[in-house]
């Protein structure tokens, strides 16, 4: 079951938010500050959380990285003592953290978790996919973050936890096969994995990925992460930023991909600065098979509180801040092809 609200209060630069989630694909679209990032975070570990041995507590401060460890630097900044609230409901389970600013432990008494007996009983596969791609630097970083204090939020680990994941038994469907055949002709090979070091495999040989462009890096993570079985139906993707550092002529590929994941159940969340992602993403789109809802998160001038509109159009979104900045430099373009006639 797909997760379906996510409620913040009072949390890192939320005041109030409620906001709906799509099935399909969630898009977060902002100025930076906006809380994009955020947002994702909050679901991911949502649903790291319904695994039994994961404290949802424990796995907001682990993504968030707050100095010291201390929930309390979660809470949104204000005078005297105050008090956040997460949740995130999927159906009717519904999953709630609440917490002060006086509380230093994710364990500690002050934290109060409740929902969780029932949101285990069906835990979600998930990947977070972060805007640093990690795999060219694999090699003995899980040793390293697990010995030793380092400023990486969790996310880091846990996805090249996912990569280092074995193939999954048993025959790949149609689908799994054509998606993987697709993201093979960009790449330009396989992948494989010897002594915690990716390589690329094609007919020059093993490649490293030290020496791979970092947008191809990308590309072969996902291929990992459909190839191994973490991107099944019923999972959550959570990707930030899919643009950073992959050619513009990939992007209708990445689409492609993600609108085939959605199909087959898999609910995913970007985050995305990028025109071209947008209209890749609401040109490729199918109205009878797909469901996209782009979500625009603001500061309101009036209150300076971060709000949202939420529609399913490309066209309605509002304030769309990607699109404003391609209008202002068509404008610019314009007038200077004129001579400075238009104003």
């Amino acid at each position: 079951m797909t997760l379906t609200q996510v409620k913040l209060t009072r949390f890192t630069a939320f005041s109030d938010l409620s906001l709906e989630l799509s099935p399909g694909i969630n898009v977060f679209v902002g100025a930076n500050g906006t809380g994009k990032t955020h947002l994702m975070k909050v679901c991911y570990a949502a649903c790291e959380a319904s695994r039994p041995d994961v404290h949802f507590m424990e796995k907001l401060v682990r993504v968030f990285h707050p100095s010291g460890r201390r929930p309390g630097r979660l809470v949104k900044r204000q005078v005297g003592r105050s008090r956040a609230v997460v949740e995130v409901r999927r159906g009717d389970c519904n999953l709630t953290a609440s917490f002060s600013t006086q509380v230093k432990s994710a364990h500690s008494d002050a934290v109060q978790v409740t929902g969780v007996r029932e949101w285990t009983k069906d835990p979600i596969k998930s990947a977070y996919i972060p805007v640093k791609e990690m795999l060219a630097h694999a090699p003995g970083f899980l040793s390293l973050y697990a010995t030793r204090e380092t400023h990486f939020d969790e996310v880091y680990q846990d996805i090249l936890h996912r990569a280092y994941l074995p193939i999954l038994r048993g025959p790949r469907d149609e689908q799994r096969n054509r998606l993987l055949a697709q993201l093979e002709k960009e790449i330009g090979g396989k992948v494989f994995v010897r002594d915690e070091e990716f390589f690329l495999h094609n007919k020059q040989g093993y490649l490293e990925f030290s020496l791979l462009a970092e947008g191809i890096r990308k590309l072969a993570l996902l291929w990992l992460l459909i190839q191994n079985g973490t991107l099944l139906g019923g999972s959550a993707l959570f990707w930030d930023e899919p643009e950073t550092n992959l050619n513009p002529k990939l992007f209708g590929v990445v689409m492609d991909i993600l609108l085939e994941l959605q199909r087959a159940d898999t609910q995913i969340f970007i985050a995305t600065h990028d025109y071209v992602i947008l209209k890749e993403l609401d040109l490729r789109k199918k109205e009878e098979l797909d469901k996209v809802t782009f979500h625009s998160l603001y500061k309101d001038e009036e209150s300076g509180e971060l709000d949202y509109n939420t529609t399913s159009s490309y066209l309605d979104i509002h304030p769309n801040a990607i699109m404003q900045a391609f209008d202002d430099l068509y404008d610019r373009e314009i007038e200077r092809s004129l001579g400075g006639l238009v104003k």
